[in-house]
């Protein structure tokens, strides 16, 4: 199994496949807009913007201090006119709990402890994925 087994709904609304992604490097990341972490945007934008190799895919999460209340519209409104963010965001998804979304639920199996055991801690957590699709690392929001 990998993360390439795995198709999202764009924030768009369109399914993509994480197979579009193979051969290069992924920073998957939880994000929200309304959080002190939120210029956290600023810096992935910068590191996708001088990595042609690394893509960075930012998920929406409201789990966290219900700092995504937005619907996809407004989140993606938010990041391209406050942060002028051009990797790919996607629809909000919950990160924890029963309903966590089947990527996350995977990539926190392969990369567990980093946090709160295999929970994820809040916005901002992020995952580093090799090209063939394996979670390598994991790292605290901060």
């Amino acid at each position: 199994m990998s993360v390439h087994d795995f198709t999202m709904t764009a924030i768009d609304g369109t399914k993509r496949s994480l197979q579009y992604y193979a051969g290069k490097v992924l920073l998957i990341v939880n994000t929200a807009s309304a959080c002190g972490l939120t210029p956290q945007y600023e810096g992935l934008e910068a590191l996708y913007k001088a990595n042609p190799d690394l893509v960075i895919l930012g998920f929406p999460c409201n789990q966290f201090g219900a700092q995504e209340p937005g619907t996809e519209k407004e989140i993606a409104l938010f990041c391209e006119t406050q942060f002028a963010v051009t990797f790919p965001l996607f629809a909000k998804i919950e990160v924890n709990g029963a309903d966590t979304n089947p990527l996350y639920v995977y990539l926190k199996a392969e990369t567990p402890g980093a946090e709160q055991g295999t929970e994820i801690g809040w916005n901002f957590a992020k995952f580093l994925v090799s090209r063939d699709g394996q979670p390598i690392a994991r790292h605290s929001p901060r």
